[in-house]
């Protein structure tokens, strides 16, 4: 079976964190050993003497996480300027990480470097990877299309993107012993893992669907007949300018559902409009809209989802990434994203995650997995 633990301390210190976080988990342990560990830490905490503290009280367990906008967990819920720990134990699963570096310089070469280090540790063939890669250095469309190439075009990949609480300066990874910048740490499960999972964002699409006709990567410069700017102005009005509130949503051919894009700038002269995430040229897109309470309810909805295909009795852990840009929305509001996730879940179940700037799943079982923006991904896991 599969056991999850997780501590959360809210202690600006980083020593005394840890200690908090080391009791915390060792009243549920039981004096069993940690197949792995996940830690997810604000930007301001000490980093280094987190994962020091961590390797004294668990040598030899293999260590990933990253910094964060936010952290989320059943013990503390939601929190900024925390630090959470995840601890996963089983008997019949295996635990192996493997880490990218230099992501910028060769974001699918990276990918593929941390799955074979993962892989090389497993004696059963992997059934989930997790992520949690750096986010403003590289494209992670990119990124995911390494792990899919190393990992199967419709292997279930999950996870967040590193932040570092809107500053858009530096995040940080983590992984054994180090904090590393411009990487991709991966969390491969080998083994019979039993997971589900769910994807909701609550935005509305707006329109008829109409073709990208003219892209570069993130830069897109013609929806149908119009350039980007006036494809957004035209639903929107002429003096209204692309922002968060209204991302765009791009069909997945497949599923027939669709995952977002927010817009980060754009050119008023050339009347391109710059997304946080690749948009495929001829794509069909659609403008959207969402109320604050809609984006709360996605919370319900992407769990819903993910309850209804789990594919066992009780799942042992809810990981969550929800996304910094909908913390960014909903202000004062956050908090209440959080108690709708533990009012759907059972009371006894772990819960850990964080706000992320971009988060990573398949639209549905069998599916690539996609990156999305202002989205929230619940994860079930089990075995």
């Amino acid at each position: 079976m599969l056991q999850a633990v997780v501590g959360h301390s809210l202690d600006p210190d980083a020593s005394s964190a840890v200690e908090e976080l080391v009791e915390q988990c060792g009243e549920r342990l039981a004096g069993r050993a940690p197949g792995v560990a996940v830690l997810l830490s604000a930007i301001g905490v000490d980093h280094e003497a987190l994962l020091a503290g961590l390797a004294e009280a668990y040598p030899d367990v293999p260590v990933i996480g990253c910094t964060t906008d936010g952290e989320l967990s059943s013990r503390e819920g939601f929190n900024e300027g925390s630090t959470t720990l995840m601890l996963l134990v089983s008997d019949t699963l295996e635990f192996s990480v493997g880490l990218g570096r230099g992501l910028s310089k060769g974001p699918e070469q990276a990918a593929a470097r941390a799955v074979e280090q993962a892989r090389a540790s497993l004696s059963q063939e992997p059934s989930l990877c997790i992520i949690v890669p750096e986010s403003l250095t590289a494209s992670a469309t990119q990124a995911l299309d390494g792990l899919r190439g190393a990992l199967g075009e419709n292997f279930p990949i999950l996870g967040g993107l590193a932040s570092d609480q809107w500053r858009f300066e530096h995040t940080y990874q983590f992984f054994g012993g180090e904090v590393v910048e411009d990487s991709l740490p991966v969390l491969l499960i080998g083994g019979p893992a039993r997971f589900s999972w769910g994807v909701a964002g609550g935005w509305r699409p707006l329109g008829e669907p109409q073709k990208v006709t003219e892209t570069a990567a993130n830069v897109v410069a013609r929806i149908g007949e119009r350039t980007a700017l006036e494809y957004y102005q035209y639903y929107l009005g002429e003096h209204v300018l692309p922002s968060g509130e209204s991302p765009l949503a791009v069909v997945e051919p497949r599923s027939g559902r669709h995952y977002l894009r927010a817009p980060l700038a754009y050119d008023l002269e050339r009347g391109t409009i710059t997304f946080a995430g690749d948009v495929p040229l001829g794509a069909m897109v659609q403008l959207t809209s969402a109320s604050r309470d809609e984006i709360i309810a996605a919370s319900r909805l992407s769990i819903d989802e993910a309850k209804r295909d789990y594919p066992g009795d009780a799942p042992s852990v809810a990981l969550v990434f929800s996304c910094a840009a909908r913390k960014q929305l909903l202000g004062t509001r956050t908090c209440e994203e959080e108690r709708v996730i533990r009012r759907s879940l059972d009371d006894a179940l772990p819960v850990f995650g964080f706000y992320a700037y971009g988060e990573f799943a398949p639209l549905g079982r069998g599916n690539a997995a996609q990156f999305h923006n202002e989205t929230i991904v619940t994860l079930l896991l089990g075995s």
